[in-house]
């Protein structure tokens, strides 16, 4: 064999899975769910508060670091248009006509608005919108530099809302950029941050995280008086927030540094082998998709305002919410609902040949999954 024909083998062979992306992703869709599960919470306990509050401060965006980390700032193939439309459209009609028919049932509204999204789903029209804009963002000098100057003009702006997510998705843009920029400075290998970490970087983390707790911890009262928890949804103009004032964009700046510095502060806190959480984090789109339909009753029956023991219900629903992410991302729920979280609808394609097949390797986050010999993946 020639050296050649070695060297084209070599860079054809796939590349070994690094588990730290899987315990990622797996530790941040259960910091979804712990956010989700605490808010009714919050407005009984100031513990509950700080720990929503700096949940929310990182957890959507480092999921946005890690989903962009594996994303192709190429010129989308014919397959990967196919993808956005069967993994993220699709099920984004499907689960936003559930949530229709549930809101019906329960609380009487009828009316059907997929422009816009009922709580989680935001995020899956995100993903299409990142997606939509990368390609042109990487033809320009300092993309991310682009992406910064988006989000926080965007805030400027009260015409744009939550329709199609575009405010949320234009806020949090920077994120998804920053994990794609990381994939291409190769700064993540350099480092080699993904195999080990020494102990002062560990410890700097973990000084930082309690010194972000404690911070929330000293304020709260400040924090609850000025609705901090609505300037990390980045749904609303500044305006809308009650800070109108020229210099509102640089607290939104001050925010998005301080997402990119706690997002990093946990990552170096994760596992780089493999552990328990590592195959679970391959499928965080149904934990994210499935969640809120658990949650949904709890919050509307009023049964998290304990008024009396706040705290205990604070602790009792960040262990259920792990076991939510644990369950909704094993085998039998995924097998029950994979037609509603990963559809694969060829008919509605005229030209069939490039269309999914079957469970994709690959989930809009860029999770890749081990498919079982008997699967006939996408290729």
């Amino acid at each position: 064999m020639s050296a050649g024909s070695q060297e084209q083998q070599a860079a054809a062979a796939p590349k070994p899975r690094v588990p730290f992306w899987d315990n990622a992703r797996f530790a941040c869709i259960v910091l979804v769910v712990m956010g989700h599960g605490i808010q009714r919470i919050t407005y009984d306990s100031d513990a509950a508060l700080v720990t929503y509050l700096w949940i929310y401060a990182f957890h959507m965006p480092a999921f946005a670091i890690v989903s962009g980390y594996f994303t192709k700032s190429g010129p989308p193939t014919v397959r990967q248009m196919k993808r956005v439309i069967t993994d993220i459209l699709v099920p984004y009609v499907i689960m936003e006509s559930i949530w229709t028919l549930v809101k019906f049932l329960v609380e009487g509204r009828s009316e059907l608005n997929p422009t816009q999204p009922s709580w989680t789903l935001w995020f899956l029209l995100a993903l299409g919108i990142f997606r939509l804009v990368l390609p042109y963002l990487a033809l320009l000098r300092w993309p991310l530099a682009w992406s910064l100057i988006v989000s926080v003009g965007v805030g400027y702006l009260d015409n744009v809302d939550s329709t199609f997510s575009l405010a949320r998705a234009l806020g949090i843009l920077p994120f998804f950029v920053l994990g794609w920029q990381l994939h291409r400075w190769k700064l993540v290998d350099r480092w080699r941050v993904v195999e080990r970490q020494t102990w002062l970087i560990r410890a700097t983390a973990i000084v930082f995280l309690l010194a972000s707790v404690a911070v929330l911890a000293t304020f709260i009262d400040l924090w609850r008086a000025i609705d901090l928890q609505h300037w990390f949804f980045y749904d609303q103009s500044y305006a809308g927030l009650g800070g109108d004032q020229w210099w509102a964009g640089g607290v939104r700046l001050v925010l998005i540094a301080l997402a990119a510095l706690l997002s990093a502060a946990f990552f170096v806190l994760l596992p780089r082998r493999e552990t328990w959480m590592t195959t679970l984090g391959q499928y965080t789109m149904y934990v994210y998709l499935l969640h809120s339909f658990v949650l949904y009753p709890l919050r509307e029956s009023g049964v998290l305002r304990g008024e009396e023991i706040p705290e205990l219900y604070l602790v009792g629903m960040l262990v259920f919410s792990l076991l939510i992410a644990i369950v909704l991302s094993s085998g039998p729920v995924r097998k029950l609902f994979r037609p509603i979280v990963e559809p694969k609808p060829k008919w509605i394609f005229t030209d069939h040949r490039d269309a999914p097949p079957g469970p994709s390797r690959r989930d809009p986050t860029g999770a890749q999954r081990v498919l079982p010999p008997t699967a006939t993946p996408e290729r």
